[in-house]
């Protein structure tokens, strides 16, 4: 091959190398001329809507079980008569409130929160959620649980609770224990102060 026809050749790469790079930024460079790709997601922004059923008075499983049938399934529950239980073993509690009334349109990522006592107790008049933060106040805590009183609270407060009845029990499920007495009184602007709770247990009466 001669030296001409050799540089020829090597011309001819060239161009044809520089001819795809340029198509190939046509088609992929930050022009935005490649049509971004929809997600599945996007073509239902705000998720389907479903018809919220009457929950009430059902076993909270069966609740449970009801919701995620209708499409819903961002589920949560809270002990209805405010004294902040857990609801460990859900088929051991029923149903006594929803926070969204039945028959009511909303989208199926809206999260159904059951307001529940045990299967032994009767639903209370009114629905007790958690009992708000204390803030910058001391709160009238008497009749609530001592666990319900100690979440209100900050998390760093020191907080002593005794047996009201002189009996020296240890307070061990604080769930189960409800408040008699405490200091400081209502009312009292907090400031890191100690918190002391006189107690008994729930069904017997405060001395």
């Amino acid at each position: 091959m001669s030296r001409r026809t050799l540089a020829c050749a090597v011309a001819v790469v060239a161009v044809l190398a520089t001819a795809t790079a340029c198509k190939s930024a046509d088609t992929t460079g930050s022009s935005g001329s490649t049509p971004a790709a929809t997600s599945t997601g996007d073509s239902k922004a705000g998720g389907d809507s479903r018809t919220v059923p009457d929950f009430v008075g059902m076993g909270l499983q069966s609740a449970q079980d009801a919701a995620q049938a209708a499409g819903f399934h961002r589920l949560t529950s809270h002990d209805s008569l405010g004294r902040a239980r857990m609801q460990i073993l859900d088929r051991d509690w029923k149903v006594c409130a929803q926070n969204v009334a039945a028959g009511t349109v909303r989208a199926t990522d809206t999260e159904l929160d059951f307001g529940a006592v045990k299967l032994d107790e009767t639903c209370p008049a009114h629905d007790q959620a958690a009992f708000p933060a204390a803030g910058g106040t001391m709160p009238d805590f008497r009749g609530k649980s001592v666990k319900a009183a100690r979440q209100a609270l900050d998390s760093g407060t020191s907080i002593t609770v005794d047996d009201a009845t002189g009996a020296s029990r240890f307070v061990l499920i604080e769930s189960n224990w409800q408040v008699c007495t405490q200091k400081p009184a209502a009312g009292t602007k907090l400031t890191g102060q100690p918190v002391a709770f006189d107690a008994v247990k729930y069904g017997e009466s405060c001395p």
